[in-house]
């Protein structure tokens, strides 16, 4: 063998090795949103199940017929909800930021959802890790980082509701 077919096998062994690691860290990313997306759609599930169960207790409380229509025993309603919202027409302010009010209810939807994201499923699902109340193994810590997200969950509403009545009396 030559010098320079060794030095092209060399050369193809490195580039094959390069295309390995490239996976790897394809294969992290994946694996990294795997259990952000399993998280975000039992989430979304888990809504689905309580406003459906919602539904059919007041029908029977108030001895009506509920939704029924939508799916087998009105199981699709809320999407159907959904998707009648989507397509509504929006209506803006005319004297205020349009974008702002536009995207102010995504930013309450993602705090929310972030706030999940430090409760451990178990010891080795663990969304983020800020070392902070199950990172320190003490049990009060942990209660109350538990405590802490839940009530940004309940304040939210609030909180929302009073920044945007204090801009709106900015803007006018």
């Amino acid at each position: 063998m030559k010098l320079a077919d060794i030095m092209t096998i060399l050369v193809e062994d490195i580039n094959s090795f390069y295309t390995l690691e490239s996976l790897k860290e394809v294969y992290g990313i994946i694996w990294m949103l795997v259990p952000i997306l399993t998280l975000v759609l039992g989430i979304t599930i888990g809504v689905l199940v309580i406003v459906w169960l919602e539904r059919e207790i007041s029908t029977g409380i108030q001895q009506r017929i509920g939704p029924e229509y939508a799916g087998p025993l009105g199981i699709l309603q809320a999407l159907a909800d959904g998707t009648k919202l989507l397509f509504k027409e929006n209506i803006l302010p005319s004297r205020g930021n349009t974008r702002l009010f536009s995207i102010g209810p995504a930013i309450a939807v993602i705090s929310i959802l972030l706030s999940f994201s430090v409760i451990p499923f178990s010891s080795r699902l663990i969304l983020a890790d800020l070392n902070i109340g199950y990172g320190s193994n003490n049990k009060y810590s942990f209660l109350g980082g538990l405590r802490a997200a839940a009530q940004s969950i309940s304040y939210e509403i609030p909180l929302t509701l009073c920044v945007l009545s204090i801009s709106l009396h900015a803007i006018h």
